[in-house]
């Protein structure tokens, strides 16, 4: 977490966060898949490396979950942020394997107020 308590006026189009880094462990692929996505390769190193995927794979929704922990340590803890309206899209373009270090950064496109709560922002 930051220190800061990130507002909507905190947001300035353009400027890039950092979101860190994170290891990802073949424990942490297994307990994810065991609990939301049961499939061979995100729970077996065999079938993993069997499949497509080259390896013990973690699902694309742990991914997502993942990226979604480093954006809430990053900055949306430290923020008056009240839920997000949805994604627009999602894509896997290349599997997370057991050992991989996930890093990345959110760049502010653009914001707005809500045209229904316009006492809320939209980042």
């Amino acid at each position: 977490m930051t220190g800061k308590t990130w507002a909507y006026e905190d947001f300035v189009e353009g400027v890039s966060l950092d979101l860190g880094t994170k290891l990802v462990s073949a424990a942490e692929i297994i307990e994810f898949a065991g609990e939301f996505d049961a499939q061979p390769m995100h729970l077996d190193e065999v079938a993993g490396k069997a499949s497509i995927l080259g390896g013990l794979a973690a699902s694309g929704w742990h991914t997502c979950a993942m990226f979604m922990r480093m954006l809430c340590d990053a900055f949306l803890l430290d923020s008056t942020c009240q839920g997000a309206p949805g994604v627009d899209q999602v894509r896997w373009k290349k599997p997370v394997l057991a050992g991989d270090i996930l890093s990345g950064n959110t760049t502010v496109l653009a914001k707005r107020l809500s045209r229904s709560k316009p006492q809320l922002g939209l980042v």
